[in-house]
């Protein structure tokens, strides 16, 4: 079936038809599931198997529940039939006997599909096979499911159909909430965290007003009341900083952010990342902050500083620090500190085959050797720092060194993580930065519409003060939390091509 067209009757399965005929003469019978707009709910399946866990078996508790789910299963026996019920916390079996629930409802009973949602009321017991389980009083049907669901649902050869319809994944592969359940987890840790640490979340705009020198690719739309075209934001940094500006001295922001890129198992055209910035500190407190909350979010969500990732034994409890300088030098023997020029570099790169950067400069081949030979080998927690410059258009160049800026990186499993600065408050530096970074874009990209943030420039001349500041992917850090191994393992509707295309 083709995504997001209609069924018509044709298309339809046997199954589907039948169930489609159920449901009509439900509603010729005056007993149409879609006109009950709620259900009294006061137990769950989770709740009850703990609350009942040392009873023995065939004993009645003499608690009466009302639950509401899925019905997951149906085996009918006769006069008496069991289901088992899926609701928010797991599954419970339920016992459904004519002489208790009545002729006319337990006729209605075997007529159900599995998929359709009911409410049950009932006694707790168990079994005396040992299951706690629900004698059934009242049953309502309060949605008829009109399509079947899958016998088989999961592996990698249903994966593309799992991501686009995450809601068949969700009833199918019950594990799969997990994922989503630890990565709510993550974020209200964080938050928890940082708003301990006296920080203020906000919001910025997401439709901004032109694009940015920046490398990443945007987003256009078109706002028809102003008659211009607009930008769905790559970043939530220089509006975060205007608010440093303005004396909110620590602001972070949960932002979506939107890149016109491309697709892999890292990288989605929106995401989720935390940007945070503090006054009066700078990268090195940053780093502290990083691995401070690190290490507690892998206490709360994996019980252990030790975890696994895709086979690999991580420590979160310990964190290497190299400059970029150093991890170059000790993981391909060239010290940076030998070129005197930028055609020495160009020469080294050559010697090496290492990929030339679109603007040869020195620090920006120093990044190509880290990439080719520095990036893979980062498997426990490091923290890279000390950035060239050229790479580096807003963070603050080193006081001893104006080659190089107060930039860090941090990798883990030979992925970077997150990103972050002494941030650049020099708005005459600043501004040289922005008027370089858009020249060289459209020097490469004649078309290119980028602007430098002339705004930005004006609110660093009322003056920032020192400020660290910090940008990581909650995406990818959720994929590491959870062992899992694409970025469309932790969002529930990742960016598909529709199948008629």
């Amino acid at each position: 079936m083709e995504q997001n067209k209609p069924q018509t009757e044709q298309e339809l399965t046997q199954q589907a038809a039948v169930r489609r005929q159920k449901l009509a003469d439900l509603c010729e019978a005056g007993h149409n599931p879609f006109e009950i707009t709620k259900y009294a709910q006061d137990a769950y399946s989770a709740d009850l198997k703990n609350e009942f866990a040392d009873l023995p078996a065939e004993a009645e508790t003499g608690k009466i529940v009302s639950l509401a789910g899925r019905m997951m299963s149906k085996r009918i026996m006769g006069k008496a039939s069991f289901a088992h019920l899926r609701d928010q916390k797991g599954d419970i079996q339920i016992f459904v006997k004519r002489d208790l629930l009545g002729d006319e409802a337990y006729a209605a009973f075997k007529k159900l599909d599995i998929g359709d949602i009911i409410g049950v009321k009932g006694e707790v017991f168990r079994t005396k096979m040992g299951e706690i389980s629900v004698r059934i009083s009242e049953l309502t049907l309060l949605s008829k499911s009109l399509l079947p669901l899958p016998e088989k649902f999961h592996g990698l050869t249903d994966r593309e159909a799992r991501y686009r319809q995450r809601y068949v994944d969700l009833i199918m592969n019950p594990e799969v909430k997990d994922t989503f359940v630890k990565r709510s987890l993550i974020l209200k840790e964080i938050r928890a965290y940082l708003d301990e640490k006296g920080f203020l979340e906000v919001d910025t705009p997401i439709l901004t007003p032109f694009e940015i020198g920046a490398s990443a690719r945007p987003f256009y739309t078109h706002h028809n009341t102003l008659n211009m075209d607009m930008v769905l934001r790559i970043e939530t940094e220089l509006y975060l900083k205007r608010l440093i500006v303005g004396g909110m001295d620590r602001v972070y922001e949960v932002g979506r952010i939107f890149r016109n890129e491309g697709m892999d198992p890292k990288h989605n055209p929106e995401f989720t990342t935390i940007e945070l910035y503090q006054a009066f500190t700078d990268f090195h407190g940053m780093m502290d902050l990083v691995e401070e909350m690190y290490k507690r979010l892998a206490l709360k969500v994996c019980g252990s500083l030790e975890i696994t990732y895709q086979g690999k034994q991580i420590d979160m409890g310990h964190w290497e620090r190299l400059t970029m300088v150093e991890a170059v030098k000790k993981y391909s023997g060239v010290d940076f500190n030998d070129w005197k020029t930028d055609e020495d570099a160009i020469a080294a790169a050559k010697e090496y085959h290492v990929e030339l950067p679109e603007v040869p400069t020195k620090g920006a081949i120093l990044a190509e050797f880290f990439d080719a030979f520095v990036e893979d080998k980062l498997i426990q927690p490091t923290f890279i720092y000390d950035y060239p410059v050229e790479i580096s258009p807003l963070a603050k160049r080193k006081p001893t060194d104006p080659a190089f800026t107060e930039r860090f990186e941090y990798f883990i499993d030979c992925t970077e993580y997150g990103n972050a600065f002494s941030e650049l408050n020099d708005p005459i530096d600043q501004k040289a930065r922005f008027e370089r970074q858009v020249a060289e874009r459209k020097a490469i990209e004649p078309d290119c519409k980028a602007q430098v943030d002339y705004d930005y420039v004006n609110a660093l001349e009322y003056g920032l003060p020192p400020t660290g500041g910090l940008g990581f992917g909650v995406d990818r850090l959720v994929m590491l939390l959870t062992d899992s191994a694409s970025i469309r393992d932790v969002l529930l509707f990742p960016t598909m091509k529709p199948i008629d295309q």
